[in-house]
């Protein structure tokens, strides 16, 4: 029977929508709608909201084991399939060592606290330097730049937008992600908040995203041009004398070689470069640094541009220049209830290239390898190769550049074990697939990402449906035992399971606020513990407790802007891929959904019309994308929504090869854009995949 309402935070995105549910029988929801009184979202939730119940409820979601036999699959048992995975693991490990098994862990585990943890205890587990995840995808440059800038990756302040007169916004589009490294909880309504007050918010992108609708102002700028647009932003502050030089000299080192790099970037000299014109470049600067309380922000656009880790860092430089870092109305750093930055420094530390791919020589960040020398690394014969990967709740084949490269070379793995409730494109490949609960059956605490929202909320969500089985943080307490501690393995077990609440409730009653886990529980809404606050340099952890604005190793990469700036306008005529993310899309593993998946195709290349009227296509043709790495073939868009040179593919679709196995997924038209980007094509600090500014050609198929 339906009892009282259960309150849940949705964990698909990092906005951290609040849920009111019904729920009978302890085993079915049968209603889904936002909490009005979340004290983060108010009530506001998006499509994929509603979705976390036909997930749950999916019958295409695995909830035994499923383990190949030749090249049929067959139900196992939960004994059976674990003792195969640790028995191969072990003698794979003990004949080629340690390193020739592969770790690859997916998105979804960040939105868990008990996929996050399991992440570390395989991590300790397999003992391996062939770890891999997306943020080499993804958020590696932001990381970067803010280790080097505040000596701490973990180091991330937000846009304190409930506060702020002027919102600069590169390469994100919070109209689809719900706010991504910024949790806002009602992005809508703190958007319109900005503007409701006289605030202004100005986007630069290569399209004309959903958000363009909420800003005063939309920019087109070219692919890879973030970098030199802010180094011009720079260049004019610093020639006006718009610095808020004594605040900086308080807090920052490295002003006068910022001021040197600046100087050879004049608005005048990248505008063509970047497609905007000088004087547009020269007001935004102005008005950026005239504004009572101004925050610049960046995302996943800026980290997959050739420039990442050099724009990422150029964006906090200009927030800390114009005297905005780390005050009302700019970028500070949140409270986390529960600070996970401790356990990372302790865990992961903050270490780059402490060891290197063995093929390409790709440096090691943060405990972790580019994810694009997978392939290379499974294929290339010798000491060292991969030849057994387990991956959890990850579907590399469609998120890591070149995906037909891996799938050929996970063909040929000894192992391949994934923890995962699909056969999706990369599961399909494995000889075991562990099925890990909902996150109704596990519930969840955001342990990461809850620590990047626009103010100071904690929350934690009781499981709400029963059921048997293990989770993720479960399976890997059972293969990390077999592995290490096979005696201990049924004690081992009971003793584990509470970990994660157990590390919780420490947290929490460390933590700044010293309250627990279950004053949490008796906190449905969750608990307010006010707006963003200055840390007064507390989160600075360099050694003279200054911010770096000059890092050398984004410094010396600075040249191959200026490069590419003085080399653009050779390449007018080309044209260049980017991506795009819809609010009914969560890479590749909502498409499942009927209620999210239905509607027009969302995977058609799109093209402005000067492009196609210049290669004689129209509105609905099928064409031909091809690039170094690959080809696809894609139903055409034309639209204005996209500036000249300029055409956008969606990353997470290709589903077809599932459709026995995800059958609404299946269905789907669409290319996958993996099978265009290019696991060569990396920027040159970090490795990280360049997924943004590919060159490309179109033609009719």
């Amino acid at each position: 029977m339906a009892g009282a309402p259960h309150f849940f935070t949705c964990n698909l995105c990092e906005a951290q929508c609040g849920l009111r549910l019904t729920v009978e029988d302890g085993k079915r929801v049968t209603s889904v709608r936002g909490d009005d009184e979340d004290l983060l979202s108010h009530g506001h939730v998006c499509p994929k909201a509603f979705a976390l119940r036909e997930l749950y409820e999916d019958p295409d979601r695995l909830r035994v084991p499923r383990m190949r036999d030749g090249d049929a699959w067959r139900d196992a048992g939960w004994t059976e399939a674990l003792d195969m995975v640790a028995t191969r693991v072990a003698d794979i490990q003990k004949r080629h060592g340690r390193d020739a098994v592969a770790f690859y862990y997916g998105n979804p585990t960040v939105h868990s606290h008990r996929g996050s943890l399991a992440v570390q205890l395989l991590t300790a587990a397999l003992g391996t330097k062939n770890r891999f995840d997306p943020n080499s995808q993804d958020s590696n440059p932001r990381l970067f730049a803010c280790m080097q800038m505040y000596g701490d990756a973990l180091s991330m302040a937000v846009p304190d937008v409930d506060r702020t007169d002027y919102l600069l916004v590169l390469g994100a589009n919070p109209a689809a992600s719900n706010g991504s490294m910024m949790g806002l909880g009602d992005p809508k309504g703190r958007f319109a908040a900005i503007r409701a007050r006289g605030g202004k918010i100005v986007l630069l992108d290569p399209r004309r995203t959903e958000s363009a609708a909420w800003a005063t102002e939309h920019c087109f700028i070219r692919p890879d041009g973030d970098a030199a647009f802010l180094l011009a932003v720079l260049h004019v502050l610093f020639a006006d004398n718009r610095v808020d030089r004594e605040r900086v000299r308080a807090t920052a080192s490295g002003v006068p070689e910022l001021r040197a790099l600046a100087d050879a970037f004049s608005p005048e000299r990248v505008a063509a470069a970047v497609g905007i014109d000088a004087a547009t470049i020269r007001r935004i600067a102005r008005d950026f640094s005239g504004a009572a309380r101004a925050c610049a922000y960046s995302r996943v656009g800026v980290c997959q541009s050739a420039f990442g880790p050099v724009a990422s860092w150029l964006v906090e430089a200009l927030n800390v220049v114009t005297g905005n870092f780390d005050r009302e109305g700019g970028v500070m750093f949140p409270t986390a209830a529960a600070d996970i930055a401790p356990l990372g420094r302790l865990l992961i530390g903050n270490h780059y290239g402490r060891w290197k791919s063995r093929v390409r020589g790709l440096p090691e960040f943060l405990g972790s390898l580019p994810s694009a020398a997978m392939a290379e690394e499974m294929e290339t014969p010798g000491d060292g190769q991969i030849r057994a990967l387990v991956c959890l709740a990850g579907n590399p084949v469609l998120s890591v550049p070149n995906g037909p490269r891996l799938e050929r070379a996970l063909k040929k793995l000894e192992l391949f074990a994934a923890i995962d409730f699909y056969v999706n494109e990369t599961t399909r490949l494995a000889h075991v697939v562990l099925p890990a609960k909902h996150v109704f059956e596990t519930g969840n605490f955001d342990m990461v990402l809850g620590r990047f929202a626009v103010r100071n909320v904690v929350k934690y969500s009781p499981p709400i449906v029963e059921s048997e089985g293990p989770d993720d943080w479960d399976i890997a307490c059972e293969i990390a035992l077999r592995l290490r501690a096979p005696f201990m393995l049924r004690a081992g077990r009971r003793l584990a399971r509470d970990i994660p609440e157990r590390a919780i409730d420490f947290l929490l009653r460390t933590g700044p606020y010293k309250t627990s886990l279950a004053k949490l529980r008796a906190a449905p809404h969750g608990l307010d513990n006010g707006a963003l606050e200055p840390s007064k340099g507390d989160r600075v952890r360099t050694a003279d407790r200054k911010i770096r604005l000059a890092p050398p190793p984004l410094v010396t990469d600075v040249p191959r802007v200026a490069k590419w700036v003085d080399e653009q306008a050779a390449r007018a005529n080309g044209l260049v891929l980017i991506g795009r993310r819809h609010l009914r899309s969560n890479n590749s593993w909502m498409h499942n959904v009927h209620s999210l998946a239905k509607g027009p195709d969302r995977a058609q290349l799109m093209m402005c019309p000067d492009d196609a009227n210049r290669l004689g296509l129209e509105g609905g043709a099928r064409v031909r994308i091809k690039s170094r790495a690959g080809e696809v073939i894609a139903t055409l868009a034309v639209t204005g929504d996209l500036m000249p040179g300029v055409v956008s593919l969606p990353h997470g679709f290709g589903h077809q090869i599932v459709s026995g196995t995800m059958h609404v997924a299946g269905a789907l038209p669409g290319p996958s854009a993996n099978a265009l980007t290019d696991d060569q094509r990396v920027e040159p600090v970090i490795g990280t995949s360049i997924l943004n500014g590919i060159p490309i050609t179109v033609e009719r198929e």
